[in-house]
């Protein structure tokens, strides 16, 4: 019998029971984040310490992750990229993918975790939908260099700006194994050249200016254990050095938008990248089953969304 793989994007709600679904404002509660957070991202541009998952949880999402490192050919039809190495030891397995929200129950039902979702809604301040999925692995002393870059340089196949980045641990994540580190305010410097994703960690100077480079050496670690989560603005740059550790460096990463982001490709310059992702047409609101919406606060919660507090789509996500 032929092994066809079922695409998980036909599901537009959680399939596990992995999460709690809250119904009310009392059960969303422990997962508000307080003004003084919401604030801290405002000036900051990004937000960290935000607990995503149990260490169960983790460990069924790691479980899934190390099959898809050695997913079937039919399993990886399902993502809009695949780079493995496809080392027999698990941990030693360099690998990104794109998609796994399609592949697996757990990575599924990850996108409508409540502590997810309830952040992303109040650091859009905007009803959401995803947007994309992607895993990171950095295998115990093995490179997986990630070098500076603002994450809509590589979106602007959509409009507007109002994305946002989760970032979150299935492993600890240390200077040593190769954690992301962040320049805290830059996501007020506007859109950047593009130096490039890999190898070069001091290619990103040569499109600073004097007083950027002095914000720059003043870049903070995102050192975080496992379950534990960062948030970053869509210009917030960012960067991981290599996994100099003996231990792996997993991790999840979950792009949300505003749920009216539209397509912008008609005259995308880099379009053939595009060649695996869900149709995308210009002008039109990117809203098909592989955009699933995950939060409505309006809807949701009703009036008692109001408040809770939320950052100003106007101020923060404005091209700049």
């Amino acid at each position: 019998m032929k092994n066809i793989a079922v695409d998980l994007a036909n599901y537009d709600h959680p399939l596990s029971g992995l999460f709690d679904e809250p119904r009310t404002l009392p059960e969303w509660e422990p997962y508000i984040l307080s003004e003084a957070v919401v604030r801290s991202f405002e000036e900051t541009g990004f937000i960290s310490g935000i607990k995503i998952l149990t260490n169960e949880q983790v460990n069924v999402l790691n479980s899934e992750l190390a099959t898809l490192q050695v997913a079937t050919p039919e399993q990886r039809k399902l993502f809009y990229h695949y780079e493995s190495n496809e080392s027999e030891d698990p941990d030693k397995v360099l690998f990104h993918a794109i998609g796994a929200w399609r592949a697996t129950p757990g990575f599924h039902d990850l996108i409508w975790s409540p502590a997810y979702r309830m952040a992303a809604y109040q650091l859009l301040g905007a009803p959401l939908r995803l947007f994309h999925d992607q895993l990171f692995c950095k295998p115990a002393k093995h490179g997986g260099v990630v070098a500076w870059h603002q994450d809509y340089s590589y979106w602007t196949f959509t409009k507007p700006m109002h994305h946002l980045t989760c970032w979150i641990g299935l492993d600890d994540a240390s200077k040593e194994n190769g954690c992301l580190y962040y320049v805290p305010g830059s996501h007020k410097w506007g859109l950047l050249p593009i130096t490039g994703l890999a190898g070069d960690m001091e290619a990103v100077r040569d499109i600073l200016t004097a007083e950027q480079l002095t914000a720059f050496e003043h870049k903070i670690a995102n050192e975080l254990p496992k379950g534990y989560a960062s948030f970053h603005h869509p210009l917030m740059m960012h960067g991981s050095y290599a996994n100099v550790s003996e231990r792996p460096r997993r991790a999840v990463v979950l792009n949300a938008m505003a749920a009216g982001t539209l397509g912008n490709t008609t005259n995308y310059e880099r379009i053939d990248a595009l060649h695996n992702f869900p149709e995308m047409k210009q002008d039109q609101v990117l809203n098909s089953n592989f955009f699933p919406l995950l939060f409505d606060g309006g809807k949701e919660l009703e009036a008692a969304m109001n408040a809770v507090p939320r950052v100003d789509p106007l101020k923060l996500y404005t091209a700049q």
